[in-house]
């Protein structure tokens, strides 16, 4: 797996649509640009954590968007710590080979914090695949949504 070690280059086609989310700081956390944000219900049902592949996504979970910013945050912070999060109907351009345009209209998922998959187990659903180009699969999210698909 390719868990995000650093800020994955994004495009964005069109408008971006953000929204703010408290970080939940119940253990360290590292938010990289262009990492899925959930909220992990088994841990805190209101603040937002990083999906790393480690991370089991419930059907009860949140996927708030993806990290528009790289932030971190130590265990024991006060929750007041805010994240930039980009939301749906933002399309956003991952870079990926593994889809091409015979795939358009597909549900895209996340299999770690830096490869899309069609593999909604135990994955966050980002949204909808409308295009491929130059190396980047251009997501358009449905986001924040519940991850009933986990």
């Amino acid at each position: 797996m390719a868990d995000l070690s650093a800020n994955a280059y994004l495009r964005i086609k069109g408008m971006e649509y953000r929204e703010q989310w408290v970080i939940d700081t119940s253990t360290a956390q590292h938010f990289y640009r262009g990492q899925p944000v959930l909220i992990d219900q088994s841990v805190d049902d209101q603040n937002a954590t990083p999906y790393v592949d480690a991370l089991t996504v419930a059907s009860t979970d949140v996927c708030l968007g993806i990290a528009a910013e790289e932030k971190v945050t130590a265990s024991g912070d006060p929750e007041t710590t805010l994240l930039e999060v980009i939301v749906g109907p933002t399309i956003v351009g991952f870079p990926s080979a593994v889809f091409d345009n015979a795939d358009l209209g597909k549900t895209v998922y996340m299999s770690d914090s830096a490869v899309l998959s069609e593999t909604a187990a135990d994955n966050p659903q980002l949204g909808t695949l409308v295009k491929v180009e130059d190396g980047f699969a251009y997501v358009q999210l449905t986001t924040p949504q519940i991850c009933a698909g986990a």
